[in-house]
């Protein structure tokens, strides 16, 4: 497969997010969850790389920027790539107000990006991004081809299983209403073990998994080992 020629964006997934866009850090906002979400995430992926301080650092699929900024708050040198201009705006402008300078957003296809950039990056991020392309497998090798021998890549998305289509969607969309109606397809969802076999063709080896609870009544989240809803993976490039 030629990654230059990849076509792999859902133009209904990014106009869906573009009309969002201005309320990525509105913390009662649409985007409440991630922002709920993000500390436990980050904290894992600081965990598994024995810290972020002077790592290069390609988040895929970075949206407004809420873990992107958080990883070069740590000292990272962070990378952020998305296909929706809106959302990249909004985390340029949030960058410069709170004066965060070691982060660069592009608007580019992450196969592109990353086909230019070969093993460029100590750590990849593509965090709930996964479920909302039409090629996921294309997005785990431009990953995996972005990353250096012996960095850390991670991917993060929801467990295709019962409960988390009654907490993902049942839940948050239609009675909750914590995250707009549509935002989930059910039909995307991918088990931990389709990305662990999608990954191993690309040299990346899963050395631990992780669970996120997300509990929407009191606004809390934490890790957990069970991977039946949110779940992070996280792969070593092998040498």
């Amino acid at each position: 497969m030629s990654l230059e020629n990849t076509t792999n964006v859902d133009q209904h997934e990014i106009e869906k997010f573009n009309s969002i866009a201005s309320t990525w850090w509105d913390l009662e906002g649409d985007f409440k969850p991630l922002h709920i979400i993000n500390p436990a995430r980050l904290a894992y992926i600081q965990e598994q790389t024995s810290g972020l301080a002077n790592k290069s650092i390609l988040d895929i699929g970075c949206g407004g920027g809420i873990l992107t900024e958080s990883m070069a708050k740590l000292a990272g040198d962070v990378v952020g790539i998305d296909m929706a201009s809106d959302s990249l705006q909004v985390a340029q402008l949030h960058a410069l107000e709170t004066k965060v300078t070691n982060v660069r957003y592009e608007q580019v296809q992450a196969e592109q990006y990353c086909a230019d950039n070969k093993q460029q990056f100590d750590v990849v991020t593509c965090m709930e991004m996964l479920e909302h392309v039409p090629d996921p497998a294309a997005i785990i090798e431009a990953a995996a081809m972005a990353c250096k021998p012996g960095g850390s890549v991670f991917f993060s998305t929801l467990n295709k299983t019962y409960k988390s289509y009654a907490l993902a969607i049942v839940a948050a969309e239609k009675l909750l209403k914590i995250v707009p109606n549509g935002t989930h397809d059910y039909d995307k969802f991918m088990k931990p073990s389709q990305i662990i076999r999608c990954a191993s063709n690309f040299d990346l080896n899963v050395k631990h998994s992780i669970g996120i609870n997300y509990n929407p009544i009191y606004s809390s989240a934490s890790l957990t080992p069970k991977l039946d809803v949110n779940y992070v993976l996280h792969f070593k490039k092998l040498v």
